[in-house]
Protein backbone atom coordinates (compact mmCIF):
# COMPACT_ATOMS: atom_id res chain seq x y z
CA UNK A 1 0.00 0.00 0.00
CA UNK A 2 1.21 3.35 -0.85
CA UNK A 3 0.61 6.39 0.84
CA UNK A 4 -1.68 9.04 -0.65
CA UNK A 5 -0.16 11.19 -3.30
CA UNK A 6 -0.87 14.67 -4.67
CA UNK A 7 -2.55 14.77 -8.28
CA UNK A 8 -0.31 16.07 -10.17
CA UNK A 9 -0.55 17.68 -13.73
CA UNK A 10 2.27 17.12 -17.00
CA UNK A 11 3.10 20.73 -16.49
CA UNK A 12 5.31 20.27 -20.23
CA UNK A 13 1.82 19.13 -21.80
CA UNK A 14 -0.22 21.91 -20.16
CA UNK A 15 3.06 24.52 -21.57
CA UNK A 16 2.50 23.22 -25.34
CA UNK A 17 -1.60 23.71 -25.30
CA UNK A 18 -1.36 27.20 -23.83
CA UNK A 19 0.80 27.82 -26.43
CA UNK A 20 -1.37 26.15 -28.62
CA UNK A 21 -4.40 28.71 -27.48
CA UNK A 22 -2.43 31.53 -27.92
CA UNK A 23 -1.72 30.14 -31.75
CA UNK A 24 -5.78 29.88 -32.06
CA UNK A 25 -6.14 33.53 -30.72
CA UNK A 26 -3.66 35.08 -33.04
CA UNK A 27 -4.91 33.42 -35.97
CA UNK A 28 -8.48 34.42 -35.03
CA UNK A 29 -7.57 37.66 -34.94
CA UNK A 30 -5.68 37.89 -38.19
CA UNK A 31 -8.97 36.32 -39.57
CA UNK A 32 -11.15 38.46 -37.57
CA UNK A 33 -9.89 41.50 -36.43
CA UNK A 34 -13.29 42.78 -34.84
CA UNK A 35 -13.41 39.67 -32.57
CA UNK A 36 -12.55 40.43 -28.75
CA UNK A 37 -10.74 37.83 -26.61
CA UNK A 38 -12.14 36.30 -23.41
CA UNK A 39 -9.74 33.63 -21.92
CA UNK A 40 -7.93 30.64 -23.35
CA UNK A 41 -6.51 27.97 -20.66
CA UNK A 42 -4.81 24.45 -21.61
CA UNK A 43 -6.86 21.55 -19.98
CA UNK A 44 -6.49 17.85 -19.59
CA UNK A 45 -7.69 16.77 -22.58
CA UNK A 46 -6.53 20.09 -25.09
CA UNK A 47 -6.95 23.87 -24.52
CA UNK A 48 -10.19 25.92 -25.55
CA UNK A 49 -10.15 29.61 -26.43
CA UNK A 50 -13.58 32.07 -26.22
CA UNK A 51 -13.65 35.05 -28.11
CA UNK A 52 -16.40 37.81 -28.48
CA UNK A 53 -18.09 37.71 -32.33
CA UNK A 54 -20.91 39.08 -34.01
CA UNK A 55 -22.01 35.23 -35.56
CA UNK A 56 -20.61 31.67 -34.56
CA UNK A 57 -18.16 30.07 -36.02
CA UNK A 58 -18.81 27.14 -38.32
CA UNK A 59 -16.97 23.88 -39.30
CA UNK A 60 -15.52 26.30 -42.47
CA UNK A 61 -14.39 29.14 -40.64
CA UNK A 62 -12.50 25.92 -38.02
CA UNK A 63 -10.95 25.24 -41.08
CA UNK A 64 -9.44 28.30 -41.91
CA UNK A 65 -8.60 28.99 -38.57
CA UNK A 66 -6.65 25.94 -38.53
CA UNK A 67 -4.81 26.91 -41.62
CA UNK A 68 -3.62 30.39 -40.20
CA UNK A 69 -2.81 28.68 -36.92
CA UNK A 70 -0.17 26.08 -39.03
CA UNK A 71 1.15 29.55 -41.05
CA UNK A 72 1.60 30.99 -37.31
CA UNK A 73 3.76 27.70 -36.29
CA UNK A 74 6.11 27.60 -39.64
CA UNK A 75 6.72 31.76 -38.48
CA UNK A 76 7.98 30.55 -35.22
CA UNK A 77 7.87 33.72 -33.12
CA UNK A 78 9.28 33.47 -30.11
CA UNK A 79 7.03 33.83 -26.85
CA UNK A 80 8.39 36.48 -25.19
CA UNK A 81 6.93 37.35 -21.42
CA UNK A 82 6.92 41.16 -19.73
CA UNK A 83 5.15 42.72 -17.00
CA UNK A 84 3.23 46.06 -16.51
CA UNK A 85 2.05 47.36 -13.22
CA UNK A 86 -2.12 47.22 -13.01
CA UNK A 87 -2.39 50.30 -13.69
CA UNK A 88 -0.70 50.28 -17.15
CA UNK A 89 -1.48 46.89 -18.18
CA UNK A 90 -5.18 47.97 -17.92
CA UNK A 91 -4.40 51.45 -19.60
CA UNK A 92 -2.57 48.96 -23.02
CA UNK A 93 -5.57 46.62 -23.01
CA UNK A 94 -7.67 50.09 -23.58
CA UNK A 95 -5.48 50.66 -26.39
CA UNK A 96 -6.19 47.28 -27.66
CA UNK A 97 -9.64 47.10 -27.22
CA UNK A 98 -9.78 44.19 -25.38
CA UNK A 99 -12.54 44.85 -22.89
CA UNK A 100 -12.83 40.90 -21.33
CA UNK A 101 -8.87 41.25 -20.60
CA UNK A 102 -9.62 44.87 -19.10
CA UNK A 103 -12.28 43.15 -17.00
CA UNK A 104 -10.37 40.09 -15.95
CA UNK A 105 -7.03 42.74 -15.16
CA UNK A 106 -9.13 44.59 -12.83
CA UNK A 107 -9.58 41.81 -10.51
CA UNK A 108 -6.15 41.20 -10.47
CA UNK A 109 -3.89 42.58 -7.70
CA UNK A 110 -0.05 43.43 -8.34
CA UNK A 111 1.81 43.26 -11.97
CA UNK A 112 0.04 41.06 -14.46
CA UNK A 113 1.93 39.74 -17.01
CA UNK A 114 1.82 39.44 -20.60
CA UNK A 115 3.42 37.22 -23.59
CA UNK A 116 3.89 38.71 -26.96
CA UNK A 117 4.34 36.41 -30.19
CA UNK A 118 5.37 38.41 -33.30
CA UNK A 119 2.07 40.91 -33.62
CA UNK A 120 -0.01 39.14 -31.04
CA UNK A 121 -0.27 40.04 -27.34
CA UNK A 122 -2.49 38.00 -24.78
CA UNK A 123 -2.56 39.25 -21.02
CA UNK A 124 -1.13 35.86 -19.63
CA UNK A 125 0.45 34.51 -16.34
CA UNK A 126 1.97 31.18 -18.57
CA UNK A 127 3.52 28.64 -18.81
CA UNK A 128 4.26 28.76 -22.79
CA UNK A 129 6.94 26.46 -24.60
CA UNK A 130 9.43 28.62 -26.29
CA UNK A 131 7.95 29.43 -29.44
CA UNK A 132 4.95 28.79 -31.57
CA UNK A 133 7.18 26.72 -33.95
CA UNK A 134 6.98 23.78 -31.12
CA UNK A 135 3.75 23.10 -31.99
CA UNK A 136 3.91 20.60 -34.20
CA UNK A 137 0.82 18.40 -33.98
CA UNK A 138 -2.67 20.11 -33.23
CA UNK A 139 -6.18 19.90 -33.91
CA UNK A 140 -9.55 21.92 -33.79
CA UNK A 141 -11.88 19.98 -32.80
CA UNK A 142 -15.10 22.02 -32.03
CA UNK A 143 -17.10 25.23 -31.60
CA UNK A 144 -19.87 25.43 -28.84
CA UNK A 145 -21.45 29.07 -26.94
CA UNK A 146 -19.93 29.57 -23.42
CA UNK A 147 -21.36 32.62 -20.96
CA UNK A 148 -18.44 34.90 -20.46
CA UNK A 149 -17.43 33.98 -16.59
CA UNK A 150 -20.33 30.72 -16.93
CA UNK A 151 -22.59 33.29 -16.32
CA UNK A 152 -25.77 32.95 -18.24
CA UNK A 153 -26.63 37.14 -17.37
CA UNK A 154 -22.92 37.58 -19.28
CA UNK A 155 -22.30 38.21 -23.45
CA UNK A 156 -22.30 34.24 -24.96
CA UNK A 157 -18.96 33.98 -25.99
CA UNK A 158 -17.97 31.57 -28.96
CA UNK A 159 -15.43 29.15 -27.48
CA UNK A 160 -13.45 26.93 -29.79
CA UNK A 161 -11.55 23.75 -28.49
CA UNK A 162 -8.53 21.95 -29.72
CA UNK A 163 -5.74 19.37 -28.80
CA UNK A 164 -1.85 19.47 -28.65
CA UNK A 165 0.66 16.75 -28.40
CA UNK A 166 3.97 16.15 -28.61
CA UNK A 167 4.03 13.46 -30.69
CA UNK A 168 1.73 12.57 -34.20
CA UNK A 169 1.22 9.30 -32.42
CA UNK A 170 -0.45 10.50 -29.40
CA UNK A 171 -2.52 12.62 -31.64
CA UNK A 172 -3.55 10.13 -33.76
CA UNK A 173 -4.61 8.13 -30.80
CA UNK A 174 -6.94 10.35 -29.39
CA UNK A 175 -8.81 11.37 -32.54
CA UNK A 176 -9.52 7.97 -32.79
CA UNK A 177 -10.63 7.83 -29.18
CA UNK A 178 -12.72 10.80 -29.33
CA UNK A 179 -14.28 8.93 -32.76
CA UNK A 180 -15.06 6.03 -30.41
CA UNK A 181 -16.69 8.03 -27.30
CA UNK A 182 -18.76 9.66 -30.16
CA UNK A 183 -19.88 6.49 -31.15
CA UNK A 184 -20.98 5.65 -27.89
CA UNK A 185 -22.18 9.23 -26.36
CA UNK A 186 -24.57 8.41 -23.96
CA UNK A 187 -26.88 11.69 -25.59
CA UNK A 188 -27.29 9.73 -29.23
CA UNK A 189 -27.36 6.09 -27.69
CA UNK A 190 -30.53 7.55 -25.36
CA UNK A 191 -32.09 8.68 -28.12
CA UNK A 192 -31.94 5.72 -30.41
CA UNK A 193 -32.49 3.13 -28.05
CA UNK A 194 -35.53 4.82 -26.79
CA UNK A 195 -33.65 5.49 -23.35
CA UNK A 196 -34.63 8.82 -22.27
CA UNK A 197 -35.79 12.58 -23.67
CA UNK A 198 -35.37 16.44 -22.18
CA UNK A 199 -37.63 18.92 -23.01
CA UNK A 200 -37.31 22.53 -23.44
CA UNK A 201 -40.50 23.75 -22.56
CA UNK A 202 -39.83 21.68 -19.37
CA UNK A 203 -36.75 22.87 -18.77
CA UNK A 204 -33.51 21.79 -19.46
CA UNK A 205 -31.53 19.65 -17.23
CA UNK A 206 -34.57 17.69 -16.33
CA UNK A 207 -34.70 13.60 -17.63
CA UNK A 208 -38.05 12.31 -18.62
CA UNK A 209 -37.51 8.57 -18.13
CA UNK A 210 -38.61 6.49 -21.36
CA UNK A 211 -39.89 2.71 -20.84
CA UNK A 212 -36.26 1.64 -22.17
CA UNK A 213 -34.90 3.68 -19.66
CA UNK A 214 -37.66 3.19 -16.87
CA UNK A 215 -37.51 -0.93 -16.83
CA UNK A 216 -32.88 -0.04 -16.66
CA UNK A 217 -33.23 1.97 -13.54
CA UNK A 218 -36.09 -0.03 -11.50
CA UNK A 219 -33.97 -2.94 -11.99
CA UNK A 220 -30.77 -1.31 -11.24
CA UNK A 221 -32.92 0.14 -8.14
CA UNK A 222 -34.48 -3.47 -6.83
CA UNK A 223 -30.98 -4.50 -7.52
CA UNK A 224 -29.66 -1.72 -4.94
CA UNK A 225 -32.61 -2.63 -2.51
CA UNK A 226 -31.95 -6.08 -2.22
CA UNK A 227 -28.01 -5.87 -1.41
CA UNK A 228 -28.51 -2.69 0.84
CA UNK A 229 -31.22 -4.51 3.09
CA UNK A 230 -29.03 -7.86 3.22
CA UNK A 231 -26.37 -5.07 4.98
CA UNK A 232 -28.29 -3.72 7.22
CA UNK A 233 -29.90 -0.57 5.77
CA UNK A 234 -33.22 0.63 6.39
CA UNK A 235 -35.18 2.08 3.96
CA UNK A 236 -36.70 5.97 4.25
CA UNK A 237 -38.47 8.73 1.91
CA UNK A 238 -38.03 11.98 2.74
CA UNK A 239 -40.40 14.66 0.98
CA UNK A 240 -39.19 16.69 -1.77
CA UNK A 241 -39.97 20.06 -0.01
CA UNK A 242 -38.54 21.47 3.35
CA UNK A 243 -38.30 25.03 5.30
CA UNK A 244 -35.76 27.26 4.90
CA UNK A 245 -35.51 26.95 8.69
CA UNK A 246 -34.01 22.91 8.56
CA UNK A 247 -31.33 24.45 6.04
CA UNK A 248 -30.32 27.50 7.93
CA UNK A 249 -29.45 24.90 10.56
CA UNK A 250 -27.42 22.12 7.91
CA UNK A 251 -25.52 25.11 6.93
CA UNK A 252 -26.53 24.50 3.19
CA UNK A 253 -27.85 28.02 3.04
CA UNK A 254 -24.89 29.99 4.24
CA UNK A 255 -22.36 27.50 2.50
CA UNK A 256 -24.49 26.07 -0.41
CA UNK A 257 -26.97 28.41 -1.34
CA UNK A 258 -26.11 29.19 -4.83
CA UNK A 259 -26.40 25.56 -5.84
CA UNK A 260 -30.17 25.62 -4.46
CA UNK A 261 -33.42 27.46 -6.15
CA UNK A 262 -35.59 30.28 -4.83
CA UNK A 263 -37.61 30.00 -2.35
CA UNK A 264 -41.70 28.89 -2.85
CA UNK A 265 -43.40 30.61 -0.27
CA UNK A 266 -46.33 28.36 1.37
CA UNK A 267 -48.57 30.45 3.91
CA UNK A 268 -45.92 31.91 6.26
CA UNK A 269 -43.09 29.79 5.66
CA UNK A 270 -40.41 30.05 3.07
CA UNK A 271 -39.83 26.12 1.39
CA UNK A 272 -37.10 25.20 -1.02
CA UNK A 273 -36.43 22.29 -2.80
CA UNK A 274 -34.31 19.90 -1.49
CA UNK A 275 -30.81 19.67 -2.59
CA UNK A 276 -29.59 17.45 -0.24
CA UNK A 277 -31.20 14.06 1.93
CA UNK A 278 -29.12 14.44 4.89
CA UNK A 279 -31.23 17.15 7.10
CA UNK A 280 -34.35 14.44 6.80
CA UNK A 281 -32.57 11.62 7.53
CA UNK A 282 -31.49 13.64 10.86
CA UNK A 283 -35.32 14.08 11.77
CA UNK A 284 -36.31 10.91 11.28
CA UNK A 285 -33.13 9.81 13.94
CA UNK A 286 -34.28 12.42 15.89
CA UNK A 287 -37.61 10.90 16.26
CA UNK A 288 -37.13 9.33 19.38
CA UNK A 289 -34.22 8.84 21.85
CA UNK A 290 -31.22 6.27 20.56
CA UNK A 291 -29.23 4.32 22.91
CA UNK A 292 -25.43 2.81 21.76
CA UNK A 293 -26.64 -0.60 21.76
CA UNK A 294 -28.98 0.66 18.58
CA UNK A 295 -26.41 2.05 16.59
CA UNK A 296 -24.83 2.11 13.87
CA UNK A 297 -28.54 2.94 11.95
CA UNK A 298 -28.10 3.12 8.51
CA UNK A 299 -30.95 5.05 6.56
CA UNK A 300 -30.71 4.49 2.55
CA UNK A 301 -33.04 6.53 0.43
CA UNK A 302 -33.00 7.13 -3.81
CA UNK A 303 -33.88 10.28 -2.88
CA UNK A 304 -34.44 13.08 -5.91
CA UNK A 305 -32.65 16.23 -4.96
CA UNK A 306 -32.50 19.58 -7.01
CA UNK A 307 -29.73 22.10 -7.52
CA UNK A 308 -29.03 24.78 -9.97
CA UNK A 309 -26.56 23.70 -12.54
CA UNK A 310 -25.55 26.79 -15.31
CA UNK A 311 -26.77 26.42 -18.38
CA UNK A 312 -23.40 26.10 -20.25
CA UNK A 313 -22.66 23.12 -17.88
CA UNK A 314 -25.71 21.30 -18.54
CA UNK A 315 -24.97 17.88 -20.65
CA UNK A 316 -27.44 15.00 -20.96
CA UNK A 317 -27.83 12.55 -18.03
CA UNK A 318 -24.42 13.36 -16.54
CA UNK A 319 -25.05 17.08 -15.25
CA UNK A 320 -28.72 17.70 -14.45
CA UNK A 321 -30.72 19.74 -12.51
CA UNK A 322 -32.79 17.11 -10.80
CA UNK A 323 -31.41 13.67 -9.98
CA UNK A 324 -32.36 10.84 -8.02
CA UNK A 325 -28.59 9.88 -5.71
CA UNK A 326 -29.03 6.36 -4.00
CA UNK A 327 -28.28 7.94 -0.55
CA UNK A 328 -27.74 6.66 2.56
CA UNK A 329 -26.03 8.51 6.22
CA UNK A 330 -25.09 6.12 8.82
CA UNK A 331 -25.53 7.41 12.34
CA UNK A 332 -22.39 5.55 14.54
CA UNK A 333 -20.28 5.96 17.41
CA UNK A 334 -16.40 7.31 17.19
CA UNK A 335 -15.20 3.55 17.92
CA UNK A 336 -17.76 1.91 14.92
CA UNK A 337 -16.43 4.86 12.55
CA UNK A 338 -13.39 2.67 11.07
CA UNK A 339 -15.70 -0.08 10.56
CA UNK A 340 -18.27 1.62 9.30
CA UNK A 341 -16.62 3.14 6.87
CA UNK A 342 -14.58 0.35 5.63
CA UNK A 343 -18.13 -1.24 5.10
CA UNK A 344 -18.96 1.46 2.85
CA UNK A 345 -16.10 0.75 1.13
CA UNK A 346 -16.49 -3.05 0.57
CA UNK A 347 -20.08 -2.33 -0.63
CA UNK A 348 -18.90 0.36 -3.69
CA UNK A 349 -16.24 -2.24 -4.40
CA UNK A 350 -19.10 -4.87 -4.64
CA UNK A 351 -21.44 -2.82 -7.30
CA UNK A 352 -18.32 -1.68 -9.44
CA UNK A 353 -17.59 -4.84 -9.99
CA UNK A 354 -21.13 -6.10 -10.87
CA UNK A 355 -20.96 -3.02 -13.28
CA UNK A 356 -17.47 -3.95 -14.48
CA UNK A 357 -16.11 -0.57 -13.89
CA UNK A 358 -12.24 -0.31 -12.74
CA UNK A 359 -11.94 3.04 -10.13
CA UNK A 360 -9.62 5.17 -8.79
CA UNK A 361 -10.33 6.29 -5.00
CA UNK A 362 -9.10 10.43 -4.07
CA UNK A 363 -9.13 11.20 -0.62
CA UNK A 364 -10.86 15.22 -0.91
CA UNK A 365 -9.49 17.51 1.67
CA UNK A 366 -10.95 20.70 3.66
CA UNK A 367 -11.82 22.86 1.35
CA UNK A 368 -11.79 26.77 1.86
CA UNK A 369 -15.32 27.53 2.51
CA UNK A 370 -16.03 24.77 5.59
CA UNK A 371 -17.42 25.01 8.91
CA UNK A 372 -16.40 23.24 11.87
CA UNK A 373 -13.01 23.18 13.88
CA UNK A 374 -9.67 22.13 12.19
CA UNK A 375 -9.50 19.35 14.87
CA UNK A 376 -12.80 17.63 13.92
CA UNK A 377 -11.85 18.04 10.13
CA UNK A 378 -8.14 16.17 11.17
CA UNK A 379 -10.31 13.78 12.66
CA UNK A 380 -12.49 13.03 9.98
CA UNK A 381 -9.71 13.18 7.24
CA UNK A 382 -7.43 10.17 9.25
CA UNK A 383 -10.60 7.97 9.72
CA UNK A 384 -11.34 8.12 5.94
CA UNK A 385 -7.25 7.91 5.24
CA UNK A 386 -7.09 4.69 7.97
CA UNK A 387 -10.46 3.03 5.77
CA UNK A 388 -8.74 3.44 2.56
CA UNK A 389 -5.03 1.96 4.23
CA UNK A 390 -7.05 -0.99 5.89
CA UNK A 391 -8.68 -2.12 2.41
CA UNK A 392 -5.34 -1.75 0.96
CA UNK A 393 -6.34 1.06 -1.77
CA UNK A 394 -4.05 3.11 -3.43
CA UNK A 395 -5.57 6.62 -3.77
CA UNK A 396 -4.62 10.34 -4.69
CA UNK A 397 -5.08 13.37 -2.34
CA UNK A 398 -7.50 16.36 -4.39
CA UNK A 399 -6.75 19.35 -1.95
CA UNK A 400 -9.38 20.90 -1.13
CA UNK A 401 -11.94 18.88 -2.75
CA UNK A 402 -14.25 18.00 0.40
CA UNK A 403 -17.66 19.44 1.09
CA UNK A 404 -17.70 22.40 3.89
CA UNK A 405 -19.10 19.89 5.97
CA UNK A 406 -16.49 16.97 5.96
CA UNK A 407 -13.90 15.48 4.52
CA UNK A 408 -14.34 12.60 2.05
CA UNK A 409 -13.27 10.26 -0.08
CA UNK A 410 -14.43 10.33 -3.89
CA UNK A 411 -14.36 7.19 -6.20
CA UNK A 412 -14.08 8.30 -9.79
CA UNK A 413 -15.01 5.11 -12.64
CA UNK A 414 -13.05 4.41 -15.22
CA UNK A 415 -15.16 2.50 -17.93
CA UNK A 416 -14.48 1.16 -21.14
CA UNK A 417 -12.69 4.25 -23.00
CA UNK A 418 -10.74 5.35 -20.22
CA UNK A 419 -12.14 8.00 -19.17
CA UNK A 420 -12.98 9.07 -15.78
CA UNK A 421 -17.19 9.70 -14.08
CA UNK A 422 -18.20 11.10 -10.82
CA UNK A 423 -19.33 7.88 -9.18
CA UNK A 424 -19.51 7.00 -5.17
CA UNK A 425 -18.75 9.49 -2.14
CA UNK A 426 -18.21 8.37 1.27
CA UNK A 427 -18.00 11.42 4.06
CA UNK A 428 -17.36 11.17 7.39
CA UNK A 429 -19.27 14.49 9.05
CA UNK A 430 -18.76 15.59 12.79
CA UNK A 431 -19.92 18.79 12.18
CA UNK A 432 -24.69 18.36 11.15
CA UNK A 433 -24.90 16.01 14.36
CA UNK A 434 -23.41 18.90 15.98
CA UNK A 435 -26.05 21.75 14.72
CA UNK A 436 -28.56 19.31 14.76
CA UNK A 437 -28.17 18.43 18.22
CA UNK A 438 -27.57 14.28 17.43
CA UNK A 439 -27.31 12.29 20.27
CA UNK A 440 -27.40 8.76 21.82
CA UNK A 441 -27.48 7.58 25.25
CA UNK A 442 -24.29 5.68 26.03
CA UNK A 443 -23.47 2.66 28.54
CA UNK A 444 -22.52 5.62 31.37
CA UNK A 445 -26.26 6.72 30.90
CA UNK A 446 -25.29 10.06 29.56
CA UNK A 447 -25.70 11.85 26.27
CA UNK A 448 -22.64 11.26 23.44
CA UNK A 449 -22.60 12.91 19.94
CA UNK A 450 -23.02 10.58 17.00
CA UNK A 451 -20.85 10.35 13.94
CA UNK A 452 -22.58 10.60 10.44
CA UNK A 453 -21.51 9.02 7.50
CA UNK A 454 -22.67 10.54 3.93
CA UNK A 455 -22.83 7.94 1.32
CA UNK A 456 -23.54 6.97 -2.57
CA UNK A 457 -22.18 4.03 -4.02
CA UNK A 458 -23.55 4.91 -7.32
CA UNK A 459 -23.96 8.32 -7.68
CA UNK A 460 -27.17 10.12 -9.38
CA UNK A 461 -29.21 7.31 -11.29
CA UNK A 462 -29.35 9.69 -14.39
CA UNK A 463 -25.33 10.47 -13.96
CA UNK A 464 -24.41 6.77 -13.61
CA UNK A 465 -26.68 5.18 -16.33
CA UNK A 466 -25.68 7.57 -18.49
CA UNK A 467 -22.10 6.72 -17.79
CA UNK A 468 -23.68 2.87 -18.19
CA UNK A 469 -24.61 4.09 -21.88
CA UNK A 470 -21.15 4.74 -23.03
CA UNK A 471 -19.32 1.83 -20.81
CA UNK A 472 -21.04 -0.69 -22.46
CA UNK A 473 -21.66 1.67 -25.82
CA UNK A 474 -25.55 1.04 -25.36
CA UNK A 475 -24.86 -2.88 -25.31
CA UNK A 476 -25.88 -3.34 -21.73
CA UNK A 477 -25.11 -6.69 -20.22
CA UNK A 478 -28.64 -9.44 -20.50
CA UNK A 479 -29.49 -8.71 -16.50
CA UNK A 480 -30.11 -4.56 -17.20
CA UNK A 481 -31.27 -4.96 -20.86
CA UNK A 482 -34.52 -3.35 -21.74
CA UNK A 483 -35.86 -5.84 -23.58
CA UNK A 484 -33.64 -9.65 -23.31
CA UNK A 485 -34.43 -11.10 -25.95
CA UNK A 486 -37.10 -10.59 -29.18
CA UNK A 487 -39.06 -13.51 -30.87
CA UNK A 488 -39.17 -13.35 -34.94
CA UNK A 489 -41.70 -15.56 -37.26
CA UNK A 490 -40.75 -15.88 -40.20
CA UNK A 491 -44.32 -16.10 -42.11
CA UNK A 492 -47.43 -15.81 -40.36
CA UNK A 493 -48.09 -19.33 -39.73
CA UNK A 494 -45.04 -19.24 -37.40
CA UNK A 495 -47.04 -16.51 -35.29
CA UNK A 496 -48.73 -19.20 -33.07
CA UNK A 497 -45.37 -21.37 -32.16
CA UNK A 498 -43.62 -17.46 -31.27
CA UNK A 499 -46.63 -16.78 -29.05
CA UNK A 500 -46.23 -19.83 -27.05
CA UNK A 501 -42.43 -19.27 -27.20
CA UNK A 502 -43.01 -15.48 -26.22
CA UNK A 503 -45.18 -16.39 -23.38
CA UNK A 504 -42.91 -19.33 -21.60
CA UNK A 505 -40.05 -16.31 -21.77
CA UNK A 506 -42.34 -13.66 -20.00
CA UNK A 507 -43.44 -16.94 -17.20
CA UNK A 508 -40.09 -16.73 -16.43
CA UNK A 509 -39.75 -13.17 -15.70
CA UNK A 510 -37.75 -12.96 -19.15
CA UNK A 511 -38.23 -9.28 -20.84
CA UNK A 512 -39.07 -10.31 -24.23
CA UNK A 513 -41.12 -8.86 -27.47
CA UNK A 514 -42.45 -10.42 -30.64
CA UNK A 515 -42.02 -8.75 -33.77
CA UNK A 516 -44.58 -10.49 -36.39
CA UNK A 517 -44.53 -7.41 -38.28
CA UNK A 518 -44.97 -8.51 -42.44
CA UNK A 519 -41.40 -7.90 -43.15
CA UNK A 520 -38.55 -9.79 -44.40
CA UNK A 521 -36.63 -11.88 -41.48
CA UNK A 522 -33.62 -10.41 -42.16
CA UNK A 523 -34.48 -6.84 -42.01
CA UNK A 524 -36.53 -7.74 -38.61
CA UNK A 525 -33.01 -9.57 -37.19
CA UNK A 526 -30.60 -6.63 -38.26
CA UNK A 527 -33.25 -4.20 -36.41
CA UNK A 528 -32.80 -6.13 -33.28
CA UNK A 529 -29.00 -5.57 -33.29
CA UNK A 530 -29.24 -1.80 -34.14
CA UNK A 531 -31.79 -2.18 -31.02
CA UNK A 532 -28.52 -3.83 -29.28
CA UNK A 533 -31.06 -6.84 -28.26
CA UNK A 534 -29.08 -9.55 -26.60
CA UNK A 535 -31.07 -12.83 -27.61
CA UNK A 536 -32.92 -13.21 -31.03
CA UNK A 537 -34.88 -16.22 -31.19
CA UNK A 538 -35.82 -17.12 -34.90
CA UNK A 539 -39.14 -19.36 -35.62
CA UNK A 540 -39.51 -21.22 -38.53
CA UNK A 541 -40.61 -24.51 -40.60
CA UNK A 542 -37.50 -25.88 -39.16
CA UNK A 543 -38.42 -24.91 -35.53
CA UNK A 544 -42.19 -26.28 -35.25
CA UNK A 545 -41.71 -29.48 -36.43
CA UNK A 546 -38.22 -30.45 -34.56
CA UNK A 547 -39.95 -27.80 -31.65
CA UNK A 548 -37.00 -26.08 -31.19
CA UNK A 549 -36.00 -22.16 -31.69
CA UNK A 550 -32.66 -20.83 -33.55
CA UNK A 551 -30.98 -18.31 -31.22
CA UNK A 552 -28.73 -15.60 -32.46
CA UNK A 553 -26.78 -12.74 -30.53
CA UNK A 554 -26.09 -9.83 -32.09
CA UNK A 555 -22.54 -11.26 -32.95
CA UNK A 556 -23.18 -14.50 -33.89
CA UNK A 557 -25.49 -17.38 -34.54
CA UNK A 558 -25.86 -19.64 -31.49
CA UNK A 559 -27.52 -22.59 -33.88
CA UNK A 560 -30.58 -24.60 -32.55
CA UNK A 561 -31.86 -24.96 -28.80
CA UNK A 562 -34.61 -26.75 -26.95
CA UNK A 563 -36.41 -23.94 -24.75
CA UNK A 564 -35.53 -25.70 -21.59
CA UNK A 565 -31.74 -25.64 -22.61
CA UNK A 566 -31.92 -21.80 -23.79
CA UNK A 567 -33.98 -20.93 -20.57
CA UNK A 568 -31.26 -22.74 -18.56
CA UNK A 569 -28.59 -20.23 -20.52
CA UNK A 570 -30.20 -17.12 -20.12
CA UNK A 571 -31.77 -17.24 -16.52
CA UNK A 572 -27.85 -18.30 -15.55
CA UNK A 573 -26.53 -15.54 -17.33
CA UNK A 574 -29.39 -13.11 -15.52
CA UNK A 575 -28.62 -14.42 -12.26
CA UNK A 576 -24.24 -14.63 -12.78
CA UNK A 577 -25.18 -10.93 -13.83
CA UNK A 578 -22.14 -11.46 -16.90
Amino acid sequence: MSPGKKIEVQEDLLALRHTASHILAHAVKRLYPNAKLGIGPPTDEGFYYDFYIEKPFTPEDLERIEEEMRRIIEEDYKLERFSLSKEEAIKFLEELEEPFKIELARDIEGEITFYRQGDFVDMCAGPHIESTGGVKYFKLLSTSGAYWRGDEHNPMMQRIYGTSFYKKEELDNYLAFLEEAKRGDHRILGRELDIYSTHEEVGPGLIFWHPNGAIIRNTIENFWRKEHIKRGYELVYTPHIASEKIYEISGHLENYAESMYAPIQIDTNRYRLKPMNCPGHILIYKTKQRSYRDLPIRYAELGTVYRYERIGTLHGMLRVRGFTQDDAHIFCREDQLLDEIRGVIKLMDFFMKTFKYEYKPYLSTRPEKYIGTDEIWEMATKALEEALRQEGMDYEIDEGGGVFYGPKIDIKLIDALGREWQGPTIQVDFNLPERFDVNYIGSDGKEHRVVMIHRTVLGSMERFIGGLIEHFAGRFPLWIAPVQAVVIPIADRHNEKAIEIKNILLDRDIRVELDARNEKVNYKVREAIVKKIPYIVVIGDREVENNTISVRTIDKDLGSFSVESFLERIISEIEKKI
